[in-house]
């Protein structure tokens, strides 16, 4: 009932932009407290409503057996789709390959296991369960927003068509995120859920992961800035404090942009940076294994199938950023200079490989 500019007169902030300033304040937070003292009460909480929101999600499917209004395949795909190979590979892919994902586990799973031998259990699992939730997800906007009629009095295949009518009427995050929550709460409404309610009930869902996303990226962050400038040899950086200020800041400079929605406009280079950085995280696993002694074939199909996908998608991104009118040109310059750090990475890892020889027979021999 109120409005921010009545509660705080004289202050320049649209409730957008208030919002960032304290979901910020807060990562700032979680970033220098211990892991046990908020961020993993805080996971255990989401931990619950992640698995009811999806059980409700499974009972929705089994009541409403709602019907696939999506076609399988498009023979007509809108003009300005993108070709399904390779950009399908560079979707966010959490149940397959998610670099964030080989971020979190090294920076906080990691610190919240009882003993080493749980990591495949719950690395695993959790990938699985990912997995499945991306299924539920599939069927929410494929045949839950079909379910219920709209305001212009569409339903089926024609509600469908009417939220999809073209690559770029689904584009940003605003429509991905409606489709889903629209179609999840329709499923809901099967069994008994007020679709109002089903629509909070999911909204809070997806606000919930983008709440762990904020402050585990920013903790991720804090560890890159301190190591960074431990190698560089600024040695204030190191000091947790300062490196999450950094991060705060970094991330304040590029949210604040466009009403507090900065963050949307390095949005299109997420996919591929995230499946390019896991792509870059089977690399350094295959390096390890290779030191070791140990078969690298396990790590090595999958890294260089998803170098390819991931460099050809990116190749095919930045023309189009360089075609738009006018041109992107921050997508363009920041797309190459992660093109850049691909090849230079890549490089440096092959140099080491092939210097590798006998790591194991000196490892042996200095354990004994």
């Amino acid at each position: 009932p109120y409005k921010i500019e009545e509660m705080l007169p004289g202050l320049p902030l649209s409730p957008v932009l208030m919002w960032t300033v304290i979901l910020l304040i807060y990562a700032a937070i979680a970033s220098v407290l211990p892991v046990w003292r908020l961020l993993q009460p805080r996971d255990y909480i989401n931990g619950h409503q992640l698995l009811v929101a999806m059980g409700l999600l499974g009972i929705g499917i089994v009541v409403a057996r709602p019907e696939m209004v999506a076609p399988a395949f498009d023979p007509h795909p809108s003009v300005d789709a993108p070709p399904l190979w390779p950009m399908l590979f560079v979707t966010i892919a959490c149940g397959a390959i998610s670099g964030f994902h080989c971020l979190v586990s090294s920076g906080t799973t990691s610190k919240q296991m009882d003993r080493e031998s749980h990591a495949l259990r719950i690395g695993y699992g959790g990938m699985l369960l990912e997995g499945m939730l991306a299924v539920l997800v599939i069927v929410a906007v494929g045949a839950g927003i079909g379910l219920a009629t709209d305001g212009a009095g569409l339903s089926g295949v024609a509600k469908w068509h009417a939220h999809y009518a073209s690559w770029r009427a689904a584009d940003g995050l605003a429509p991905k995120v409606g489709g889903f929550v629209d179609g999840s709460a329709n499923m809901l409404a099967a069994f008994g859920i007020p679709l109002q309610v089903g629509v909070a009930i999911m909204g809070v869902f997806v606000a919930a992961f983008a709440a762990t996303t904020l402050d585990t990226a920013c903790r991720l962050q804090r560890y890159v800035v301190a190591e960074l400038a431990s190698a560089m040899g600024i040695k204030p950086l190191t000091n947790k404090y300062d490196a999450t200020a950094v991060a705060v800041v970094l991330a304040a400079v590029l949210a604040f942009p466009n009403g507090g929605k900065g963050g949307l406009i390095l949005w299109p280079l997420f996919g591929a940076t995230n499946q390019l950085l896991g792509c870059l995280a089977l690399l350094v696993m295959t390096v390890y294994l290779k030191r070791r002694g140990k078969p690298i074939v396990v790590t090595l199909i999958p890294m260089l199938f998803m170098l390819v996908m991931t460099a050809w998608a990116m190749t095919y991104n930045l023309r189009e950023f360089y075609r738009m009118d006018p041109p992107q040109w921050h997508l363009v310059c920041i797309g190459v200079v992660i093109m850049a750090l691909e090849i230079w990475m890549v490089v440096e890892s092959f140099v080491v490989m092939a210097g590798i020889r006998s790591f194991p027979a000196r490892f042996e021999g200095a354990k004994a």
